[in-house]
């Protein structure tokens, strides 16, 4: 006798009966998170959304053209604080990502934990609240901004610089070992040359990253166009926040476009 069922089945009836209760605790979970969204949704507000949405973008139009003059120095101060802060996240990320990285971590028992750690934290706190903790101990400007913009870093740099790292060819870290080199020597002539281009890609990915969220930092006092943002946003002056927002937009472009040449260029 064979062990083969007579008929073919694509699942079997336990896991069609698994399937159904997966969506059904789907469905559950969506009407209760309906019911908690609705419990203090104001649906009037809600309903008259289009038509405040068609005022204010009346209002935005058109854009005030002579105010793009004064956006000059806010501008340079954000692209100062995206590549500063950018900086600043891989001189402290790479020694971060070597000590999390299994091949290269010299005590991987005490600080390859202590090292993802650092990541995981750096990449659990959005830079906005980096931002608001940074203004609140060191005061309004870029500096906080800087350091927001650096600490953010660490934790997508580290993750995948480390991931780089482990993933270097073993054989040519043997022939190197095989010579009689010290560590340093093998780190310096078998695993660096690796991850350069992955290094640099990574870089200029996270100088593109931080552009974007450096123009938003000044909402919470670390300057740059997001404290012009803010400024025109509690005058309601909407005409200059259309202005603003097509800089905003520019930046991203033109940065967007340079961050795909290099890495076009490098890896």
């Amino acid at each position: 006798m064979s062990d083969f069922p007579a008929s073919w089945q694509f699942r079997s009836p336990r896991t069609r009966l698994a399937l159904w209760f997966g969506w059904l605790c789907l469905v559950a979970l969506f009407v209760w998170c309906w019911q908690v969204m609705n419990e203090n949704t104001i649906w009037m507000f809600v309903q008259d959304a289009p038509r405040q949405a068609a005022d204010i973008g009346g209002r935005m139009w058109p854009p005030r053209w002579s105010y793009l003059g004064e956006l000059m120095v806010p501008l340079w101060d954000t692209l100062n604080m995206a590549t500063l802060g950018t900086l600043l996240g891989v001189i402290l990320a790479v020694p971060v990502a070597f000590m999390a990285a299994r091949n290269t971590s010299p005590f991987p028992l005490l600080l390859r934990p202590a090292a993802l750690f650092v990541i995981v934290a750096s990449r659990s706190i959005n830079s906005l609240i980096w931002a608001l903790l940074l203004v609140a101990i060191l005061g309004p400007g870029l500096l906080a901004g800087i350091i927001a913009i650096g600490l953010r870093s660490i934790g997508f740099i580290g993750k995948l610089l480390y991931e780089a790292i482990e993933e270097t060819d073993i054989r040519q870290v043997e022939a190197i070992t095989a010579t009689g080199a010290s560590q340093a020597q093998i780190l310096h002539y078998a695993i660096v040359p690796q991850i350069l281009p992955a290094f640099w890609g990574i870089t200029v990915f996270r100088w593109d990253i931080n552009i974007r969220e450096s123009a938003i930092l000044g909402l919470v006092g670390a300057g740059g166009l997001g404290l012009k943002l803010q400024s025109s946003l509690n005058t309601l002056a909407w005409p200059q926040v259309t202005m603003i927002l097509l800089v905003i937009l520019a930046t991203v472009i033109l940065s967007e476009w340079v961050s795909a040449k290099v890495r076009g260029a490098l890896i």
